[in-house]
């Protein structure tokens, strides 16, 4: 298991993952670093472990608004899928309502043809 080396909040830590999430660990070590530096600027240096609670709470709160996000677009997705199968169904009735006039339509005519010829 792969040990990485990550900076937040100017102090290095030493994390283990799985072997090729090492760049991805880094990443997310550099946002959670972010998020602390951005907290820095507005409430100043309040101990580390009430920042990086702080910021990881941050976090959770954009995690969680993405989730809903998502699962509204999901819906969105969802909703015009079933708006279009609708659609589809209702051409799909209107084709084959088109095809019985059609052949009610041909009934008629040869009808008319027979009665025409007698």
């Amino acid at each position: 298991m792969p040990l990485v080396n990550v900076m937040v909040n100017g102090r290095a830590y030493t994390i283990a993952c799985d072997e090729g999430e090492e760049e991805h660990l880094r990443e997310l070590a550099t946002h959670v670093d972010e998020k602390v530096r951005e907290l820095l600027s507005s409430v100043g240096q309040v101990g580390e472990t009430r920042l990086l609670l702080m910021a990881a709470l941050l976090i959770a709160d954009e995690h969680h608004d993405a989730t809903q996000r998502l699962a509204a677009r999901t819906k969105e997705v969802a909703d015009l899928r079933a708006a279009q199968a609708d659609v589809t169904q209702s051409a799909e009735d209107e084709a084959a309502a088109a095809g019985l006039f059609e052949s009610a339509t041909q009934r008629l005519e040869d009808i008319a043809a027979r009665l025409a010829a007698a």
